[in-house]
């Protein structure tokens, strides 16, 4: 039976936390490294934002334990139950080289753990956790990437996903033309590198998004995430990389992003692309049409009974199996 165990370890004065699960047997296993996607996404890959608390993280690290794959989950320092704590000593100090400093600390712990292969291991990132990964396979670090798992990454810059994802959400309600025409004025505004300042009419939720690219304890990372995408990465890298990109997505799009990572990636065979159609965002099985998804509240993600895509669980085993024996 797996066994699973939380840690915690010191980062720039901060504590981190997260959760090793070690397979059945004696070892040494393979390992992965999951990388929760944006925002106060958790661990398990849960948000105080979404309700549910069934996080794929979670089901993906029970599922790979299953599997003979050793893993460590980890709350980012601004997620978590202590983010609140932690907010105060980030502020201004978040970037994308403090994120890969997570990770990279993360990394390390799984490898020192003495039933680890510290040369057989994974990055296995959601959305915005796939560009942590993608730097840190491009990067020189004491326990290099074997493999790269990439679940919905960003093909293109995080500015145009987030307006395909509020101009979907916008067809389905009325006023929705308006609505976006004062969204793209203020993503304008961002752009310029003026405020935000969304329009007090955009309904609430709306307002919260926009506005969270604007919180000071957030810079200088959400400007530089506002301009980057895994595109800019995927082709240097030479670490083998599955992509995945779900059909019932409504965030990353499987030919808006798909064909710009599959162009980056031309050439070059060890990168493999999935498309499976019944996964969403954090890929579970979803029945339901993009706009129906789309239209739900938190998208379903972690609501309790909802459960892994099965293709997508079996593509991302059978290739670490390959990737890393």
């Amino acid at each position: 039976m797996a066994t699973s165990t939380d840690l915690t370890w010191q980062l720039d004065g901060i504590t981190m936390e997260g959760t090793a699960i070690k397979p059945d047997g004696a070892g040494p296993f393979p390992g992965v490294v999951l990388v929760a996607g944006s925002g106060p996404t958790d661990r398990d890959w849960c948000s105080p934002m979404l309700p549910g608390t069934n996080g794929s993280g979670r089901l993906f690290a029970e599922e790979l334990a299953n599997a003979g794959f050793a893993s460590i989950r980890y709350d980012k320092r601004a997620s978590g139950p202590h983010a609140m704590d932690n907010l105060p000593k980030l502020f201004g100090r978040m970037s994308m080289q403090s994120h890969l400093d997570e990770l990279s600390a993360a990394t390390a712990v799984l490898a020192r753990l003495d039933f680890m292969d510290p040369a057989r291991i994974a990055g296995f990132g959601n959305c915005e956790g796939t560009l942590h990964v993608l730097n840190y396979a491009a990067g020189t670090h004491e326990f290099p990437f074997k493999a790269a798992v990439l679940a919905a990454p960003p093909g293109r810059p995080i500015q145009d996903v987030l307006l395909a994802q509020l101009r979907l959400q916008s067809a389905a309600v009325p006023g929705g033309n308006e609505m976006m025409q004062l969204v793209e004025e203020a993503t304008a505004r961002y752009a310029a590198g003026e405020p935000m300042d969304p329009d007090p009419a955009l309904p609430e939720s709306v307002r919260q998004v926009l506005s969270s690219f604007d919180t000071p304890a957030n810079l200088p990372f959400a400007r530089e995430l506002w301009r980057v995408s895994a595109r800019d990465t995927l082709g240097s890298i030479g670490t083998p990389a599955l992509v995945l990109i779900g059909g019932r997505d409504v965030q990353i799009d499987q030919k808006d992003d798909g064909g710009p990572l599959q162009q980056a990636a031309s050439g070059r065979p060890n990168v493999t692309f999935v498309f499976p159609p019944r996964a969403n965002h954090v890929f579970k099985e979803d029945v339901r049409t993009r706009a129906e998804v789309a239209a739900s509240p938190g998208n379903g993600y972690n609501e309790p009974g909802t459960r892994l895509d099965p293709e997508s669980a079996a593509a991302i085993i059978g290739w670490l199996r390959t990737t890393l024996a």
